[in-house]
């Protein structure tokens, strides 16, 4: 994995090109350099106005050979790329066979010629993982592109006929300048209601994030085209293929499994995995020792705690290795992990999530790195795509339950909405029948909120509530159902956004960025596109069959794990924040939300937030994550806004 920067700027002329703004770009590549710290590179073409960056982890082809920016034998096309592509082999073989020569075994010299061969057609021919810049000299064009599934960030910045693109909004805000970026309060109303912002928006109003699958040109400066080459199964199917038998099924599933996994094995660099104990991460352990009988397995000790909703899986973990005969390395966190590095974990992601998985992640990346590890395996993305989350289990209740009138399902959400959300099954109960007299697509959406839009609004100063009061959090997500196909069940719905929003704008978000910040590249065979595609027209009971979720996924694997691992009690991948809020964290909640802090920065009602805290003590609302992401957003304000980069170094 690599960082990637770079502009267009047509006002970039050649006397512009001095060694201010050289030595700008290179500062604000500086910023990049965790994610790449084998090699840095830049690439001046001044009488394009064009300038790429690149800071390498080297992971194809480690020597030089691999360095970039990368520009092709007859000079005229140059590439700045973030990512893998497991296919390259087969592709590169393509290439030789129509008269193409190779001077490195590196994916990004396959891509630069696939570039010269196809155009912008190429990157439908891709399986891998991708954020890029392609510079075309003979037609002036810049050439961004972003892979299916959105597993690599890539964000732009379109003011003025100037374009900047990066792997991360830092680096963009010291080339840009604060002084352009103005807060989008649009984006913070998402964050909190979903604890990430669905879509392209970011904390800037001026800086996007590329869609996955799309790709853009740009002709000095301006957008001149937008591309999608992917769209997900919900929108490509026209129907449903004829329903085969359940074990035709788990034959060609377990075939895909292992050619995702085997596929993604490709490295030039050591590869370990994340275990957690789970069905996702022992799956793809299972299947990647196949390959490494002796990968290194990874996993973390947050002593969950079972009010959290959270179980401990150290246990399991250790039971997977010993099962599967791999080596397990265990780093243990505790509530004092999270006061000290959650400014780091902010200012690494660049957007304010309300979650603090993701310093696991960071842990567990630095730990793999510590040991000499370049690549680690993930299982994420399993219940995005096979069911998992108890939304999924909702929603097939919802179907049985839309008999009942509609009076009794708002008595039932009233009711429930009184329970002890201290008790986790209280707080799930009311979880569940929030909403519950929103019909259609309405409640298929609601299941991803966090918290009522009535009681978030009533946390918002006037000033804000009157620049968002067209603002409808939801209708990224909404937008993106008005295409899928007529036949769609729920169940589809409720997948395709996971893959779409959930997975990209989230998960995937927060792996790439942390293991990142440890010099670490994360892959994901859960989400190969051919997996993704087959298991998207798996009959929806045979994904979640009653309360059991992922039942197909789940047979599958029956033959390579123990019955204790895989239908183990299902937990997330987080912290007891809830725990953790009302004890270790009391006092760093009471300086980031004191009524000061809330005044100074003009956001929030500070009446409002002391009554969210007060009622989230006495359980009277389940709010933590929501305090938690106001927590995120004033530090997020601090940093970029105040230019308080503070507490940012690894404890």
């Amino acid at each position: 994995m690599c960082g990637i920067l770079g502009i267009s700027d047509k006002s970039l002329t050649k006397d512009r090109f001095d060694e201010g703004f050289l030595g700008q770009f290179n500062e604000a590549l500086g910023l990049l350099s965790h994610r790449g710290p084998d090699a840095q590179g830049v690439k001046t073409i001044p009488q394009s106005g064009i300038v790429l960056g690149h800071t390498r982890l080297s992971i194809q082809d480690l020597s030089s050979a691999g360095d970039q920016p990368m520009t092709c034998q007859d000079q005229k096309v140059t590439i700045t790329f973030n990512g893998e592509i497991y296919n390259f082999p087969s592709l590169r073989q393509t290439l030789i066979n129509l008269g193409y020569e190779f001077f490195s075994n590196t994916d990004t010299e396959v891509l630069l010629n696939l570039y010269k061969e196809f155009g912008i057609d190429c990157f439908e021919m891709l399986d891998g993982i991708f954020s890029l810049g392609i510079f075309d000299e003979e037609s002036n064009n810049l050439i961004l592109a972003r892979d299916a599934l959105g597993i690599k960030p890539l964000y732009y910045y379109y003011q003025d006929s100037c374009f900047i693109f990066s792997s991360e909004i830092k680096s963009m805000e010291r080339l840009v300048g604060s002084h352009k970026l103005s807060l989008n309060k649009k984006s913070l109303n998402r964050y909190l209601t979903y604890q990430w912002c669905p879509g392209e928006g970011t904390p800037y109003t001026e800086i996007k994030m590329q869609n996955p699958g799309e790709v853009q040109v740009i002709k000095n400066g301006k957008v001149i085209q937008t591309k999608a080459f992917y769209s997900l199964p919900i929108h490509n199917f026209v129907k449903k293929t004829p329903r085969k038998k359940t074990y035709d099924i788990l034959n060609r599933l377990d075939s895909e499994l292992r050619k995702a996994v085997h596929d993604q094995m490709l490295s030039d660099a050591p590869v370990g995995a994340f275990l957690s104990g789970g069905l996702d991460s022992s799956s793809v352990v299972a299947f990647a020792r196949e390959i490494d009988s002796n990968i290194t397995c990874f996993t973390i000790d947050t002593q969950n705690s079972s009010n959290d909703g959270l179980v401990n899986d150290l246990p399991y973990a250790i039971a997977a290795a010993k099962h599967l005969n791999v080596p397990l390395e265990v780093v243990k966190v505790d509530s004092s992990y999270l006061v000290n590095n959650l400014e780091k974990m902010v200012w690494m992601l660049d957007e304010p999530l309300g979650d603090p998985a993701p310093l696991n992640v960071l842990y567990i990346s630095e730990l793999a790195k510590s040991t000499g590890m370049k690549v680690l395996l993930s299982g994420a993305g399993g219940d995005d795509i096979f069911t998992g989350y108890r939304r999924h289990q909702a929603v097939m209740f919802d179907e049985k339950m839309r008999f009942l009138p509609n009076s009794l399902l708002m008595t039932l959400e009233r009711l429930t909405g009184k329970l002890d959300k201290r008790v986790t099954t209280f707080r799930r109960l009311a979880k569940l029948f929030s909403g519950s007299s929103l019909t259609g697509e309405d409640r298929i959406v609601n299941y991803f909120r966090w918290i009522d839009r009535s009681l978030l609004t009533t946390l918002y100063t006037e000033d804000f509530k009157n620049e968002i009061k067209d603002e409808i959090a939801e209708q990224p997500m909404l937008d993106f159902l008005k295409h899928s196909n007529s036949n769609s069940s729920g169940l589809d719905k409720v997948l395709a956004l996971e893959q779409r929003f959930f997975t990209t704008d989230h998960n995937l978000l927060y792996t790439d960025k942390m293991s990142m910040a440890a010099g670490v590249e994360v892959r994901v065979p859960l989400l190969a596109k051919s997996l993704v595609e087959f298991v998207a027209n798996i009959p929806d009971d045979l994904k979640q069959k009653g309360t059991e979720g992922k039942w197909i996924f789940k047979k599958t694997m029956e033959t390579y794990l123990p019955k204790n691992i895989i239908y183990r009690p299902k937990t997330g991948f987080g912290v007891p924040l809830r725990e953790w809020l009302k004890v270790e964290l009391h006092d760093y909640v009471n300086d980031l939300l004191s009524n000061k802090s809330l005044n100074n920065r003009g956001l929030f009602n500070p009446d409002k937030v002391q009554l969210l805290l007060e009622k989230n003590y006495k359980g009277e609302i389940d709010a933590s994550y929501t305090i938690f992401s106001l927590m995120c957003i004033e530090i997020w304000c601090r940093q970029h806004l105040d230019a308080q980069f503070i507490n940012v170094s690894i404890s």
